[in-house]
């Protein structure tokens, strides 16, 4: 590619990007390239058509970018610097309500500022020191369970009684829990679950069924999704169905945290576009990641999703430097947080 396909390839990508539609040759004559003719930018347009840079939607429309030119478009960018810590940003979440808050306002951050879907991985825990277990009744043979790690991180699922319990009997069990617990860290309990040493005490024969609902969520890692709403902002997704099965997707926090856990393998910022990702339903999306790190180690990832057409250099920017951040408020936690299996 000579430097008039290039600069004709950017144009047509900064275009796309800023109005949605189909971009023209005379478009880019009077935005851009005022001493070409349209002509001669038409020629260079087709070209990039037969490189596999563009497409034409219709005969008598504009072009627009593929995935192959977006992919150019962020390999023309100077490499981002890994997620460091450093000094910390006064617009970004703070830690002091705990650390599961802040994750989750770090998710809410990602979403407000690039007006996108937020994602953020929490580090596992299976190396995290437990200090208490509380079940709360609900309604409907269901209780509450709160789990709280030594360090601070607090997790709250709802879980399902079965066979229905008492609300005192549940509370009874929470405590008991909280016994058993407290002092060990998630691996060690997921041990101690996975092989009880008297599989006929009470907790087990009576309430066998929430402890493995709490041992399942020791062993799984929290995803925080923020403004999946944004998404309708965008005109790629106003085609209901479309929306319908990204949304789907939003809403499968297992398959996403696959999903994100896989992408976590490469330390760093990834940028994953259109068919490079896996689930079917992302394949008009682009996932911008960055993972972040406690004691020089990948313990988790972030990022946001929102349609091919995004302006990257900002979105990136704002991807690592939220990393960094979290990196930086991790590196102020004193007890041993979380670190990799």
């Amino acid at each position: 590619m000579d430097a008039r396909h290039r600069d004709v390839l950017i144009a047509v990508i900064r275009e796309y990007i800023d109005s949605a539609e189909p971009v023209g040759s005379r478009v880019l004559s009077k935005r851009w390239f005022p001493s070409l003719s349209p002509a001669t930018i038409r020629n260079a347009m087709a070209d990039l058509e037969e490189m596999g840079y563009l497409v034409q939607p219709h005969t008598s429309a504009g072009r627009v970018p593929t995935d192959q030119a977006y992919r150019f478009y962020v390999g023309s960018f100077p490499p981002a610097p890994p997620a460091k810590a450093g000094a910390p940003s006064d617009t970004l979440p703070t830690r002091r309500s705990g650390i599961d808050g802040f994750m989750e306002r770090t998710s809410s951050h990602l979403s407000t500022v690039t007006r996108l879907t937020g994602l953020l991985l929490a580090p596992p825990l299976q190396h995290t020191t437990l200090a208490r277990v509380e079940l709360m009744p609900l309604e409907d043979d269901r209780a509450l369970a709160v789990i709280v790690t030594d360090a601070g991180w607090v997790t709250a699922r709802a879980v399902t009684l079965d066979p229905p319990l008492g609300a005192d009997e549940v509370r009874a069990i929470g405590r008991e829990l909280t016994r058993r617990f407290r002092g060990r860290t998630v691996q060690e309990v997921v041990e101690m679950e996975s092989a009880p040493a008297d599989p006929l005490d009470t907790l087990h024969t009576r309430a066998r069924a929430v402890t493995e609902q709490i041992v399942a969520l020791l062993r799984g890692r929290t995803l925080y999704v923020s403004g999946a709403i944004n998404m309708l902002d965008h005109p790629e997704f106003w085609n209901i169905e479309t929306t319908r099965e990204l949304l789907r997707t939003l809403e499968q926090k297992e398959r996403l945290a696959d999903l994100m856990t896989a992408l976590a393998g490469d330390e760093g910022l990834r940028v994953t576009i259109g068919e490079e990702n896996p689930y079917a339903e992302m394949r008009e999306c682009t996932l911008i990641t960055s993972t972040y790190l406690y004691r020089n180690q990948v313990v988790g990832i972030l990022g946001v999703v929102g349609p091919r057409r995004l302006p990257y250099p900002e979105v990136i920017a704002v991807v690592n430097e939220t990393a960094r951040h979290v990196t930086d408020a991790l590196s102020r936690v004193r007890q041993d947080l979380y670190l990799p299996s």
